[in-house]
């Protein structure tokens, strides 16, 4: 179920909501799990079993870490340093067990559903065999909440979050049902103490959330949508294009991925707002970055932070990289130890990343080819400062920032040409009619488009572009327009509403875009 069709945004949620109303408070959250369940069930079905699993080994694993802990700080109350130290190691040998064990049991249902067919492909490419590929249905939402039970176990482990003993939170925590198909990836500690409030349906959230929710409608509907119909041919039969028209192709598929993916957020946070929990935000104007760490620091800042606490700084500080890192720090240089450290950190960052987002080799090399340019910019950063110094060129000025944001965009334009492409050779066939054919008077606007088409682009990119511009500048938007005059913000209410009904793109000659992360 679409968080954009009718059937979400009028009947299921508009149900909950109204029954929410009348529930009292210390039912609320278990409304809200029904609700989730409900939705997952509806579906994947008897899938619901593989989410159950995980939830069931997060809370019995942190409970049994937090009984061990309770006990190890009881046998060190009355002993000596060197005492405390044994105990102290001996339980955490325990904790380390319970920990691997829950990891690979919640990755094996991920590698299952997700991953199986893939490495079936990879084994039968070396070694020329014949592996039966299957046909597998994954459950709904499988790789954000296996990263969220991860996150809360690991979190325990390490002491930085108590095991949580009301096993309807943590059932909510990882089913919920505004963030269970695409995310925000939530910590524990995100959320606990929004599920804790169990707030109440207020005029000021439910009309905070239906802005929000109308938002994101209109960047899906009217701009990703619509884009959709050049974005699909291109990718489609691209050699029958110039390569200025593919690299035009690749533009708008990323606008379409921002909005279609955005979009879909501000439903997210919308549908959350309304029963009063906030949820982490997503993207922080991602086309503003100035180089490639930060668009990535913007842009599904959720997976970002999780990749960063739980891959990087663990593969960084691991006995292995820190002996290295020693090393050559003591033979070679201090900066050379330092770039290493973060290289392996960053590979293995950006391997993950590339195959959570989908299992091809697409995906991996959209990954590598984004760890190349993070790694090339932390290379190449001092030598950069260095020339703009001695040339005497401000870093500050906006020009440069300017240049920078357009050297970034275009970056990331490539980038995304190769996450969309098929395959691996329909990305390099694309890449090089770009970089050999291209020819800018040859570029072809009319593929699925005409001028009204071009108009309405024109004017939604407007509006989302100085909405981003006001955010960017730290305003608070919504809470701007809420001080405006009643008459000021219907107005605007309605202008945005009659907007997408008009010019949503949407009926006989349009084709949605598919939830994309959806698939991830």
């Amino acid at each position: 179920m679409s968080y954009f069709s009718l059937k979400y945004l009028i009947i299921f949620l508009l149900t909950i909501v109204v029954v929410y109303i009348f529930t009292p408070k210390k039912l609320r959250n278990l409304l809200l799990l029904l609700a989730s369940y409900a939705l997952f069930i509806k579906v994947s079905k008897k899938l619901v079993v593989f989410l159950l699993l995980s939830t069931l080994s997060i809370y019995f694993s942190a409970l049994l870490m937090n009984k061990l802990d309770l006990k190890r700080n009881k046998e060190i109350e009355k002993v000596s340093k060197e005492e405390k130290k044994i105990i102290k190691e001996k339980y955490k040998s325990k904790k380390r067990i319970i920990l691997i064990l829950t990891i690979l049991f919640n990755v094996a249902f991920l590698f299952y559903f997700k991953y199986l067919n893939f490495f079936k492909e990879i084994i039968n490419i070396i070694f020329s065999s014949d592996l039966k590929i299957l046909k597998i249905i994954a459950p709904m939402g499988i790789s954000f909440y296996t990263l969220r039970a991860l996150s809360y176990v690991i979190d325990v482990y390490n002491e930085k979050e108590e095991a949580e003993r009301n096993i309807i939170k943590i059932m909510l925590y990882l089913s919920f049902f505004p963030i269970i198909l695409e995310g925000p990836i939530a910590s524990y500690a995100d959320v606990k103490n929004e599920f804790d409030k169990k707030s109440s349906v207020t005029y000021h959230n439910f009309c905070f959330g239906c802005q929000r929710i109308l938002y994101g409608l209109f960047k899906k509907l009217v701009i990703a949508d619509r884009l959709n119909q050049f974005v699909k041919i291109i990718f489609k039969s691209y050699m029958n294009y110039s390569g200025s028209t593919i690299f035009l192709g690749a533009i708008f598929y990323t606008i379409l991925l921002y909005m279609e993916f955005s979009g879909t957020m501000d439903v997210v946070n919308g549908s959350a707002e309304i029963f009063g929990i906030k949820l982490p935000e997503n993207f922080r104007q991602p086309f503003f970055s100035k180089n490639i760490s930060e668009f990535w620091s913007r842009w599904h800042i959720t997976l970002g932070l999780w990749f960063k606490n739980y891959i990087f700084y663990p593969v960084s500080l691991s006995k292995p990289v820190k002996k290295l890192s020693t090393f050559l720090r003591n033979k070679v240089s201090v900066r050379f130890s330092s770039l290493t450290m973060g290289a392996i950190a960053l590979f293995a960052v950006w391997t993950l990343n590339g195959l959570w987002h989908g299992a091809g080799f697409t995906y991996m090399l959209f990954g590598y080819y984004h760890f190349i340019l993070i790694l090339l910019g932390n290379i190449f950063e001092p030598l950069i400062i260095k020339t703009c110094d001695k040339l005497k060129i401000s870093r500050n000025t906006k020009i440069y920032k300017f240049l920078q944001i357009i050297k970034t965009s275009i970056l990331v334009f490539i980038g995304e040409l190769i996450f969309r492409a098929k395959n691996l050779t329909v990305a390099f066939g694309m890449l090089k009619r770009i970089f050999l054919n291209f020819n800018i008077t040859n570029t072809n606007f009319s593929i699925g488009l005409d001028i009204k088409d071009y108009i309405v682009l024109v004017f939604a990119l407007i509006i989302v572009l100085v909405i981003s511009i006001l955010k960017e500048k730290n305003m608070n938007v919504r809470e701007e327009l809420s001080k405006k005059h009643i008459v000021i913000r219907w107005i605007i209410y309605y202008a945005l509403i009659i907007g997408i009904i008009i010019f949503g793109a949407y009926g006989p000659g349009y084709a949605p875009v598919e939830p994309i992360y959806a698939d991830f």
